[in-house]
C-alpha cells in the first residue's frame, strides 16, 4: 500500500502545474514515505494533462464539472494512507506537505490549512481578493464556528490532509466549491481528529486564465450547505 496521494484537482492549469507537481516530489522524495500524485482533470483543454503524463502522474478524467466532483474522484482512485490536497495553481507551496502527512500520521483524522494571520498564516499581498478576505470567507467560517461550535479559522482553505479512511467515512457528495464545508461540517459532526496549521497563501501562478471561483453563486451554496446540515444535525451546547 502507498503511504501518501497528492491530489490536484485542474482545469486548464497548464502554467502552474508542473511547479506544484515538482514542489510535492521534491518534499516527498525527501521523506521515507512512498507516494503517488494525482491529476484530477476536470476538461482541461490547454495540455495540463499532458504536462502532468510527462511528470509520471497519474491522470483521473472526472467529466462531472465542479471542485468537489473533481476531488471527489480523487479520494475515490487514491492508494494512499494518508491524503493530501492542494490546487493546481501555485498558491499553496506543496514543498510542505510532508507537516501535513506527518500531522496525519501522529493520529489526526483531517489536517486543515489556515491562511490568516489569526493561527500563525500568512497571505502575500494579491493573493486572495478582499472580497474573500475580508467578508466571505471571515463569515462562513464563524457560521461554521457558531452553528457547530468548532474553532476551524479558515473553513475555505483548500490545502488539507486526511486520512483516506476517514475520507470514505465522511460520504462526501457535493460537486461544487461548498464541498469544502461539507468536509469539514461532517467532520466535526463525526467528532473528527482535527488540527489546524498556518501556511502561506501565495498569488495564483496563472497568467492567461481566471478563477473558477463564483463569490456570490459559490457563497450561497455555501450557506446552504452549512444551515442544511445544521438543522438536520443541531449540535447542543
Amino acid at each position: 500500500m502507498i503511504d501518501v496521494s497528492i491530489i490536484l484537482p485542474c482545469l486548464n492549469e497548464a502554467e502552474t502545474v508542473a511547479n506544484c507537481i515538482n514542489k510535492a516530489k521534491v518534499c516527498l522524495d525527501k521523506s521515507s514515505f512512498s507516494y503517488e500524485v494525482i491529476l484530477a482533470d476536470n476538461g482541461s483543454t490547454d495540455g495540463s494533462v499532458e504536462i502532468a503524463k510527462n511528470l509520471g502522474v497519474r491522470i483521473i478524467k472526472v467529466p462531472e464539472k465542479g471542485y468537489g466532483a473533481a476531488i471527489l474522484a480523487g479520494l475515490k482512485n487514491a492508494e494512499g494512507q494518508f491524503i493530501v490536497i492542494a490546487d493546481s495553481d501555485d498558491s499553496y507551496d506543496l514543498g510542505i506537505a510532508n507537516l501535513f502527512i506527518e500531522t496525519l500520521a501522529d493520529g489526526h483524522d483531517l489536517v486543515l490549512g489556515c491562511r490568516f494571520p489569526k493561527l500563525g498564516g500568512e497571505i502575500i499581498p494579491g493573493a486572495m481578493p478582499h472580497l474573500h478576505r475580508y467578508v466571505g470567507t471571515p463569515i462562513l467560517s464563524w457560521l461554521v464556528r457558531i452553528l457547530f461550535k468548532t474553532d476551524i479559522a479558515d473553513i475555505n482553505c483548500g490545502y488539507r490532509g486526511l486520512q483516506k479512511s476517514f475520507s470514505e467515512k465522511l460520504d462526501l457528495k457535493s460537486s461544487g466549491m461548498e464541498f469544502a464545508s461539507e468536509m469539514i461540517v461532517k467532520a466535526v459532526l463525526l467528532k473528527g481528529r482535527m488540527k489546524q496549521i498556518p501556511i502561506t497563501l501565495h498569488p495564483d501562478g496563472r497568467k492567461n486564465s481566471q478563477s473558477h471561483l463564483k463569490p456570490f453563486r459559490d457563497g450561497l451554496r455555501h450557506v446552504s450547505l452549512i444551515l442544511k446540515f445544521f438543522f438536520r444535525n443541531p449540535v447542543k451546547h
